[in-house]
C-alpha cells in the first residue's frame, strides 16, 4: 500500500513505502561499497558538516533562543558540529586500520579494572588530546570476564563483515542536543552496518536542511533518509515492514508509547508481555543523575570553581540535558558543607540567563516547585530551583525518580566521610534514584589519594553507563571514542536509561561503561597545587566568557587540525 504524501499543515507527509525502497536498494549498494570508499564517505559528510557549521549554529541559537552574541552560544558549537567533526574523523582512523588488516587497538593502552575488567583508554588518543584536552582522560571499561584477545578479534563490529548488511534502522531523532540525530544514524550505518531513515523530532526541524547538506553524500546513495512530521510519521515508520530495527533518543514515555502503545492496551501489553514492536529496538532516555562530592579540605577557590561546574552540569542547555546533574549528595559531616551550598547558590544565580527553550520546561519547574514548598529560588531564567533538605530513605520522594529537564537541582544529605559516606553514596545512587545513564563525582586530589584503589572500586560499584571523576559525564558524551549509553542489562518493559550504546567510535564489542577523569582545579592553579592539568576553565562551563569563540575555533580544528591554529585556540580558551 502507496503512503501518498500529504499536503496538510506546512510539512508533507513522506511516501514511506518509497523511501523505505530507496533504503532497501541502498543497502544492496551498501553490502557492495569497500573499507575505502566508505571512509572515503565519512570524509566527505566531515568537509560537508565544516562547510555547513556556520549555518547549523545560527540555527541552533533560533531554536534555543539564544542572542548571537552569548557566549553561551559555545554549546551549540561543541554539541554541534564539533561532536559530529571530531566522531568522523575518529570513525574513519578505526575504518582505515580495518581496510588496511591492522588491529584497531594497536598503540592503544590497555590496562586492568577492577571486576576481571579491561580498560581501554580512549582520551588522550593523540598528540592533539594530550593538548586539547591536557588532563582529561577517558577509559572504555569491558564487561567481566572479558579477554584482551576477544577484545582485539571483535573491534570493528559489523565493518569487519562490511558485505553482510542488516537492513534498514529508523532512528527517532533527539529534539535537545543537536549533535545526536546524526550522530545516531552514523552509528547504524557504521556499527549496525544499516542504511537509516531520520524522523526528525518537530523541535529540530528547522534544522533538516543542515543535516540534508551535511549527509548529502550518504543520501545521493540511497543510504540516509531525512523526514520531518509528527508522532504518526514515526508509528507509521516504525511499524512498516521494510524497517528491521528502530533506535531512539528521548524520554522512558516516548519509548513505552513506541514499544507499548499507550493507554489501557499499553498496560496490557506489558502485563502480558506482548510489546506493540517486535523487532529490535535499542534507546538513550537520560534518568536522575547523581553528582557525589565527597567531603574534604578545599580552599575558597575549589569553593566557587566546584560551584560553578556543578552549576554547569545543570544548567547547560537549560538543564535540558538527558546527562544533567539532578541530585547533589553531600556529607552531613563536612565541616565545609555549608559553604559549598553557599557557593552553588551564588553559582546558580549570577550564570547567564537564557529562556526556557525547550517545550514544557517552565511547567515541569514549576511541578517540581508545587511538590516542593520549601524550594529555593537563587534567580536566573527560567528561574533556577534548588530543593533541599531531600531524604534518601524517603520512598515518595519524586525528585529521585522524576526527570526534570530543565534548571531544578535536589540536595541530599548522607552522614560519614572518606570511605563510608562514598560507599553510602554509591549505594544511594543505585538504589535511589531512577536511571543509569551517568554518574559524576568530586573528589580533593587529597581525598583521591587518601582512598586509593577505594574509590576505582567504587567506580566499579556504581551501575551506570559513564562515570565522571572531577568532570561532567557530558565530557563522556563528547570524546568520540568513548560509548555513551545505559548501564547494562535493562530490558524493553523496565527500560530506565534505555537499552545499547552509541558514539564508540572504535567499534568496541563487549563494552560495559565509560570512565572520565578531569583536574579538580583549572590551570593555573592546577600546576601551582601540584596537578598535572594544563587546562584552564573548560569551555563548556556555563560561566566561560569565551566559549562561543573557543567553540567555534575548536570546530574550524577539528575540521582541519593544523599546529599553527593552536596558539590561538589556547589563547582564546585562556581568556575564558
Amino acid at each position: 500500500m502507496t503512503n501518498p504524501p500529504s499536503t496538510h499543515g506546512t510539512t508533507p507527509t513522506p511516501d514511506i513505502d518509497a523511501l523505505v525502497e530507496r533504503l532497501a536498494t541502498g543497502e544492496l549498494a551498501w553490502a557492495r561499497t569497500h573499507l575505502s570508499e566508505r571512509r572515503a564517505l565519512l570524509l566527505d559528510v566531515a568537509a560537508a558538516t565544516a562547510a555547513i557549521a556556520d549555518t547549523w549554529v545560527r540555527v541552533a541559537a533560533d531554536i534555543k533562543q539564544l542572542n548571537p552574541a552569548s557566549p553561551l552560544l559555545g554549546e551549540e558549537w561543541l554539541s554541534g558540529p564539533y561532536a559530529v567533526l571530531t566522531y568522523l574523523q575518529a570513525l574513519q582512523e578505526t575504518l582505515r586500520r580495518l581496510d588496511e588488516g591492522g588491529d584497531v587497538l594497536a598503540g592503544t593502552r590497555i590496562t586492568r579494572a577492577p571486576g576481571d575488567r579491561l580498560a581501554v583508554q580512549v582520551l588522550p588518543y593523540d598528540t592533539y588530546d594530550k593538548l586539547l584536552l591536557n588532563g582529561f582522560h577517558a577509559e572504555v571499561w569491558t564487561t567481566p570476564g572479558t579477554t584482551e584477545e576477544q577484545l582485539r578479534a571483535t573491534a570493528g563490529l559489523a565493518q569487519r563483515t562490511p558485505r553482510r548488511t542488516r537492513g534498514v534502522a529508523l532512528v527517532l531523532g533527539a529534539g535537545n542536543i543537536l549533535s545526536i540525530p546524526p550522530l545516531d544514524v552514523l552509528y547504524q550505518l557504521f556499527a549496525e552496518n544499516r542504511t537509516a531513515v531520520l524522523k526528525l523530532n518537530p523541535t529540530t526541524d528547522p534544522l533538516a536542511d543542515v543535516y540534508r547538506a551535511m549527509f548529502k553524500p550518504l543520501t545521493d546513495r540511497g543510504l540516509v533518509e531525512i523526514v520531518t512530521g509528527g508522532p504518526e510519521v514515526g508509528g507509521a515508520l516504525a511499524g512498516h515492514p521494510g524497517i528491521a530495527a528502530v533506535h531512539m533518543t528521548g524520554s522512558e514515555a516516548t519509548h513505552d508509547a513506541v514499544v507499548w502503545g499507550t493507554g489501557e492496551a499499553a498496560t496490557a501489553a506489558k502485563t502480558a508481555g506482548t510489546p506493540k514492536l517486535t523487532k529490535p529496538m535499542t534507546s538513550e532516555l537520560g534518568g536522575v543523575s547523581p553528582i557525589i562530592v565527597l567531603p574534604g579540605e578545599w580552599s575558597d577557590a575549589d569553593l566557587r570553581y566546584q560551584a560553578e561546574h556543578v552549576a554547569t552540569m545543570r544548567l547547560h542547555n537549560s538543564g535540558c540535558n538527558c546527562i544533567a546533574g539532578q541530585i547533589l549528595v553531600l556529607s552531613s559531616d563536612w565541616p565545609q558543607k555549608n559553604a559549598f551550598l553557599t557557593a552553588l547558590r551564588r553559582a546558580l544565580a549570577t550564570a547567564p540567563a537564557r529562556p526556557a527553550w525547550y517545550p514544557g520546561c517552565e511547567a515541569r519547574v514549576q511541578a517540581a516547585r508545587d511538590l516542593h514548598p520549601g524550594a529555593e529560588k537563587p534567580g536566573g531564567t527560567p528561574e533556577r530551583t534548588l530543593l533541599t533538605g531531600l531524604d534518601l530513605t524517603d520512598p515518595d520522594e519524586t525528585a529521585f525518580t522524576t526527570e526534570y529537564f530543565g534548571p531544578v537541582l535536589g540536595v541530599a544529605e548522607l552522614p560519614g566521610t572518606a570511605t563510608q559516606f562514598l560507599d553510602a553514596a554509591v549505594t544511594a545512587a543505585n538504589e535511589r534514584l531512577h536511571g543509569t545513564l551517568g554518574a559524576n563525582l568530586i573528589a580533593h586530589p587529597d581525598t583521591v589519594k587518601t582512598l586509593g584503589h577505594r574509590l576505582r572500586d567504587a567506580i566499579a560499584d556504581l551501575r551506570y553507563g559513564t562515570i565522571a571523576v572531577n568532570a561532567w559525564t557530558g565530557v563522556g558524551y563528547a570524546t568520540p571514542r568513548a560509548t555513551w549509553g545505559a548501564y547494562p542489562g535493562h530490558t524493553l518493559d523496565d527500560v530506565q536509561s534505555g537499552i545499547g550504546i552509541v558514539h564508540n567510535a572504535l567499534l568496541l564489542d563487549h563494552t560495559e561503561r565509560t570512565v572520565v577523569t578531569g583536574p579538580f582545579r583549572p590551570a593555573p592553579r592546577s600546576i601551582l597545587s601540584g596537578e598535572a592539568s594544563l587546562s584552564p576553565k573548560p569551555p563548556w562551563f556555563v560561566t566561560h566568557a569565551t566559549a562561543a569563540r573557543t567553540g567555534r575555533l575548536l570546530t574550524e580544528f577539528a575540521a582541519d587540525p593544523r599546529w599553527q591554529d593552536l596558539p590561538t585556540l589556547f589563547a582564546s580558551a585562556l581568556r575564558g
